[in-house]
């Protein structure tokens, strides 16, 4: 904990001087996964499956059902219609001092990534404080949502090169070698977002859905409003970030359903035991 409490403050520090918003993304995600060693225990068995779940999501466009690829078409649909809009809201959001052109430069990027970490951070504190393995499992969840979805933003925000507001006042400057598309904040909000409102105790949904999806919006919404993204930027980044969120949390419930053997000494000999888990 100490350690991590250290990176944090040079992250804090010297986090400003570094340029991309990548650098920092990556820096604050080993900050993050470095705040949870009480995860360890729990972090054991998930890890075996990791490597599984990352085969399986990246390979899952070849598995996908006619609900999967009504999803894509409707997002490719929505994306293309707020590309439509994308020239109107840069001049609605770009006034005053925003509508400088800066070459892309994000001030921002640290500040509109604290409340998604806030998500992942509370979970995981929340869960070590109360020693909870379901919370374990949850923070897990997040964290891979988040490493899933940023990782697929990366590749295509490089792919597609296209500059942000702040540098063109165009919005068809693609292949630049800039990464507006998609906005990585706003995926990664809504795949953190979106697992942390459709997971833990239904008694509580409601509360969780305001916090994951106001989380997600407003992140979206603080994007646009300071002229570092397109309006499609977002939308293709909450679509895709809500993807991955749905495979995550489909991955944890099957493994929330499959049975577990368990071994315990008892005196005399070794008891053993067999759970399912039915809700």
């Amino acid at each position: 904990m100490l350690e991590a409490a250290r990176c944090l403050a040079r992250y804090l520090r010297y986090g400003a001087t570094f340029k991309g918003t990548r650098m920092k993304w990556a820096l604050l995600g080993w900050v993050v996964v470095g705040i949870f060693p009480s995860i360890g225990r729990t972090a054991d068995s998930l890890l075996d499956t990791t490597l599984e779940d990352t085969k399986l999501y990246f390979t899952s466009p070849l598995r996908w059902d006619e609900e999967d690829w009504l999803y894509f078409g409707g997002a490719l649909v929505a994306v293309g219609a707020a590309h439509s809009f994308d020239e109107r809201v840069r001049d609605h959001f770009a006034t005053g001092s925003k509508a400088t052109l800066n070459g892309g430069e994000d001030k921002n990027s640290l500040r509109d990534a604290a409340p998604t970490v806030a998500l992942i951070a509370g979970t995981g504190l929340y869960a070590a404080f109360i020693d909870d393995r379901d919370g374990y499992r949850e923070t897990w969840a997040l964290i891979e949502a988040g490493a899933f979805s940023g990782a697929t933003a990366e590749v295509l925000g490089y792919a597609t090169g296209r500059e942000r507001p702040d540098a063109t006042t165009s919005p068809n400057e693609w292949g630049k070698g800039a990464d507006s598309f998609p906005s990585l904040h706003t995926t990664v909000a809504f795949a953190v977002g979106t697992v942390f409102a459709e997971s833990g105790n239904d008694e509580y949904r409601w509360i969780r859905r305001i916090i994951g999806y106001g989380v997600a919006g407003a992140t979206a919404y603080v994007r646009v409003d300071e002229n570092v993204h397109w309006l499609s930027d977002t939308i293709a980044g909450a679509a895709l970030g809500i993807a991955t969120a749905k495979f995550v949390l489909n991955r944890q419930d099957a493994a929330q359903s499959r049975g577990t053997v368990q071994f315990q000494p008892v005196k005399g000999g070794w008891m053993v035991s067999y759970s399912v888990r039915t809700h």
